[in-house]
């Protein structure tokens, strides 16, 4: 336990910001699960409308600096081609034969 009074108020100011670290963690954790809870629904509009959600969280915690940028990259682009792929059916693309010279 903390002696000095310093001390004491660093032990205040460490438990106060662990319970924000803690909720904005568990909100993007939670918002992350609903994602692919829908995905494996097979609910895509719905996925896409909570990847919003989800990029949101993961920006917002970047910019209070809660994760890292890359690691908010890393999951936004994983949870994009995860809502990408639940689409069944690709668009086909027009195939066009390279022209040659003649």
């Amino acid at each position: 336990m903390p002696i000095t009074k310093a001390a004491k108020k660093a032990l205040r100011q460490s438990k106060k910001r662990q319970q924000c670290n803690i909720r904005i963690k568990n909100r993007i954790k939670t918002i992350t699960r609903q994602v692919n809870d829908l995905i494996k629904a097979g609910k895509k509009v719905e996925a896409e409308k909570a990847l919003q959600k989800a990029y949101s969280a993961l920006d917002k915690a970047t910019k209070k600096k809660k994760i890292k940028k890359n690691t908010a990259a890393r999951r936004k682009s994983r949870l994009a081609s995860a809502v990408n792929k639940a689409g069944g059916k690709k668009k086909q693309t027009k195939t066009t034969t390279p022209k040659t010279k003649k």
